[in-house]
């Protein structure tokens, strides 16, 4: 049975066991349906073999050759994924366009007596219908069908740990830098590495796609790019244009919370300097030299407020500059501790919901 992929909310709505990538690891890795998995059909270098088969060879040798490959593969994952399931049991099987790898894979599993449906045009039907969501005709700021909301704030101002509060609270959020993997800033990286700009972009029109377009998206403000990912042109442009909650907080309060929010980095002298070291072209080299020896000597509270007062401030006013951005109301925190956060929270919640 083929299956035709209407919209990204049909695939969320349906009933399937499971999804089934019959793609190799590497097509996999870099990007695949949300919640898939990886059966491959043909790994990465029986893939090669094949496609060399088939463009120095001939392609009958290559069928040939990889057909008893698939045969071989198939028969493992009956023997451990597909053991003991049972007869109502009811996959999608998808590969790069639907076709061959899919196929084969379904026709063993039909004949075990299983419901087996295969998506019409594969992985790059799925992959149209994210770009046709995320990057419109128009990247004008009304192309997509929600409205945001930004949470604005300069450097240590716990933008994100608000956005994770108010997404527990039952509040549309879209957190950009848990999808990128990347805290947004030149000391953001953290210990996974990014996705590929595909699944990124997968992964934004999967979370996009389960909202109510009657209902706010809170999402944190940006730059166009968050580590080496860049935001598609229609949501920046959204963001851009929607208003914002700005979040204050005094540069010592600041400083304090970024060196717990950032204590994988701060407890890391090495790592520490190597990251303030590219700062050179930005920065007088006296300048540079000073914060070389607070990360030396561990004092990182003295860093964080001479990044915030020298770097990350004077860096936040010049984008602000002749902005013209909407500021609904400016929510002022004191110390960045729990009690403060959840009383931010609280008083967010009721904004935002107000809104509605």
């Amino acid at each position: 049975m083929r299956y035709h992929l209407s919209s990204l909310r049909a695939l969320q709505e349906a009933d399937f066991d499971d999804i089934i990538d019959v793609r190799s690891p590497a097509e996999f890795a870099e990007d695949h349906l949300p919640g898939a998995v990886n059966l491959p059909v043909l790994d990465n270098k029986e893939r090669a073999t094949v496609g060399t088969l088939y463009k120095q060879i001939s392609p009958f040798e290559a069928r040939q050759r990889g057909a008893a490959m698939i045969a071989r593969n198939a028969a493992h994952h009956i023997e451990t994924h597909f053991m003991g399931k049972s007869g109502g049991y009811r996959p999608l099987v998808y590969c790069w366009r639907g076709g061959m790898r899919s196929g084969a894979l379904a026709t063993i599993l039909e004949q075990i007596g299983w419901r087996v449906a295969v998506l019409d045009e594969g992985y790059k039907a799925y992959r149209r219908a994210v770009v046709d969501l995320l990057h419109p005709a128009t990247s004008a700021p009304g192309a997509l069908p929600w409205s945001f909301i930004l949470l604005d704030g300069n450097t240590g101002t716990a933008k994100t740990a608000l956005l994770h509060k108010l997404a527990a609270r039952g509040i549309q959020t879209l957190d950009l830098e848990g999808l990128a993997a990347h805290r947004g800033s030149l000391f953001g990286a953290t210990a996974h590495a990014q996705p590929s700009q595909k699944a990124f972009e997968g992964g934004i029109a999967q979370i996009l796609t389960g909202f109510d377009v009657g209902l706010p998206v809170l999402v944190e403000a940006e730059s166009s790019r968050i580590g080496r990912l860049s935001l598609p042109k229609a949501l920046w442009a959204a963001m851009r244009a929607a208003p914002r909650l700005r979040l204050v907080s005094e540069p010592e309060a600041r400083a304090r919370y970024l060196v717990k929010a950032y204590g994988d980095i701060a407890s890391d002298a090495q790592a520490l300097c190597k990251l303030v070291d590219r700062l050179r072209p930005y920065q007088p080299a006296r300048r540079i030299k000073a914060w070389l020896d607070m990360a030396v000597q561990g004092d990182v509270e003295s860093l964080a407020r001479e990044l915030i007062e020298f770097h990350y401030d004077p860096k936040y006013g010049r984008q602000r500059s002749g902005s013209g951005h909407k500021v609904l109301e400016i929510v002022r925190l004191s110390d960045l501790g729990e009690p403060d956060l959840a009383r931010a929270t609280d008083h967010i919640f009721d904004r935002v919901t107000a809104m509605v």
